[in-house]
């Protein structure tokens, strides 16, 4: 008699050999393999054929039996006693389709686009031998981050964490570590000019868990939504994912265009705007506010590289002309601080505060990553962070003037190089039309190189931008980066 069942792959899978030997047989009933009244090996047989003991075997069996899979007949042997439902088999019955609320559905939308956008853009990886130089990865350079300070500061924490249970001081509000509240507050003070209270400051994992709840909390389902052409790709599936319509701002030298909206929220990135680097003007964020105002409307203001400028003053953020508490900001430290730490923060209104902790505490109930906030407030009180800040800065400028020099020797021809003096990305439009430009991806992609690119609707076609962020990538990466940037370029149109 023939018999055989997938024990040696179940064994591979690390199972003993009693649980591999059970699984492949019941397995094997389960999926029609052994039928119905078909008669397994004899316990020694069996035990011979794939060099286990009899014992082993014995105990297999008898858990079949007792399953109901198999039974025993004196006399004549062991025969499968499960008898497969055919109207259940998987391959004739159709999956169940549940049902999704409208916002499931959105969700599910928002996951089939966003396969689509990266499957079409720039950012899909290379299939190539070559080494990459890949300037979509908008992420620090970790390579002179202070880790012994910071782990010193980890290390405490967790050695204070019992002293934490016994004095209930875990028990911390889901907006955050008091402590760390009150050291972003005096940070805000110092750096940024905000004045805030420490209570109407919520800790959140990353911007982009502020940027959904502010959507759901603040736009009904088909309520308008402003954000900037283009923009953070992340504000725009928020507003989506909430049901809200979106209301696309032109850009021009001085930021977004100012309308007369009649909308309910305004996503803007005044001190540098999102992707193109272009600083909104102080007439046009004094034009914002007043737009607020009349139409009892709420700002976002995204600062999400704003620690690092390398000329001049810092910008004060639109959030410091706001009398009215119209203006929500958000700040981050993914640009600051090791990528596994997710932390972020928003600055709410004192009319907003309670709401967005109600919000916060329905889906984390306790604070994102308390070992860690505890870690950063106590780096941020002792002045390790702003040294940091300093020394980054110092690196950071020397990149960028690097990049900037070897774009505008090698690529000015063919992109308009937004001029700025901050952040971690250097953005250009791309001077040609829609057609050369595809043939300039393809090249880039050929060459080895990755960037992050967007695109605009204008009256005279489809416009294409290209921003590359540099924090992460050596000097020498830099420069062949842009080389066989320049080589996609001079390839025949």
């Amino acid at each position: 008699m023939q018999f055989h069942v997938a024990y040696s792959s179940y064994l591979n899978r690390q199972y003993t050999k009693m649980k591999a030997l059970y699984h492949a047989i019941r397995d094997a009933i389960q999926e029609g393999t052994l039928v119905y009244g078909e008669k397994l090996p004899a316990t020694r047989e069996l035990a011979a054929s794939y060099h286990i003991s009899r014992g082993t075997v014995n105990q297999v069996y008898d858990t079949l039996t007792a399953q109901g899979y198999i039974h025993s007949e004196h006399g004549r042997g062991t025969f499968v006693a499960y008898q497969l439902d055919l109207s259940n088999d998987a391959s004739t019955v159709k999956t169940c389709a549940h049902h999704l609320s409208a916002w499931g559905d959105r969700i599910q939308q928002l996951e089939q686009q966003t396969t689509q956008r990266n499957a079409q853009t720039n950012d899909s990886r290379i299939e190539s031998g070559d080494a990459v130089i890949d300037f979509s990865k908008y992420q620090p350079d970790l390579s002179k981050f202070p880790y012994d300070e910071w782990n010193n500061r980890l290390y405490a924490e967790i050695r204070h964490r019992e002293h934490h249970m016994k004095t209930n001081s875990t028990l911390v509000s889901s907006t955050g570590e008091p402590k760390l509240r009150e050291a972003i507050a005096a940070y805000l003070r110092r750096m940024r000019g905000i004045h805030v209270d420490a209570d109407h400051i919520a800790v959140t994992a990353g911007s982009m868990q502020a940027i959904a709840l502010l959507t759901q909390i603040l736009a009904d389902p088909g309520d308008y939504v402003v954000t900037e052409s283009p923009c953070y790709v992340g504000i725009s599936q928020a507003i989506f994912a909430a049901g809200a319509r979106l209301i696309e701002a032109n850009l021009d030298g001085q930021g977004l265009v100012p309308q007369n909206w009649d909308a309910r929220m305004l996503f803007v990135t005044p001190s540098r705007q999102f992707p193109t680097g272009e600083m909104l003007s102080l007439e046009r964020r004094q034009t914002l506010l007043d737009w607020a105002h009349r139409h009892d409307a709420m700002i976002v203001e995204d600062d999400y590289d704003s620690e690092f400028r390398y000329r001049g003053m810092h910008v004060e953020p639109l959030k410091t002309l706001d009398k009215a508490g119209r203006v929500i900001y958000l700040g981050s430290f993914t640009k600051t601080l090791p990528l596994e730490v997710r932390l972020g923060y928003v600055v709410l209104p004192p009319t907003l505060a309670d709401t967005f902790r109600k919000a916060q505490a329905l889906y984390e109930p306790r604070p994102v990553n308390l070992i860690e906030q505890r870690a950063l407030a106590a780096f941020m009180i002792s002045g390790q962070y702003e040294r940091h800040l300093r020394r980054m800065n110092r690196l950071y400028s020397r990149k960028f003037h690097m990049l900037l020099q070897l774009l505008s020797q090698q690529l000015s021809t063919w992109f308009d190089w937004v001029e700025n003096e901050a952040g971690l990305h250097v953005f250009g439009w791309w001077r040609g039309n829609a057609s050369t430009y595809e043939v300039f991806r393809a090249s880039a992609r050929s060459e080895g190189v990755v960037y992050s690119e967007v695109s605009s609707t204008t009256s005279e076609g489809t416009k294409y931008g290209i921003y590359l962020s540099f924090a992460h990538l050596t000097d020498v990466q830099l420069q062949d980066g842009v080389s066989k940037l320049k080589n996609a370029v001079t390839a025949p149109l």
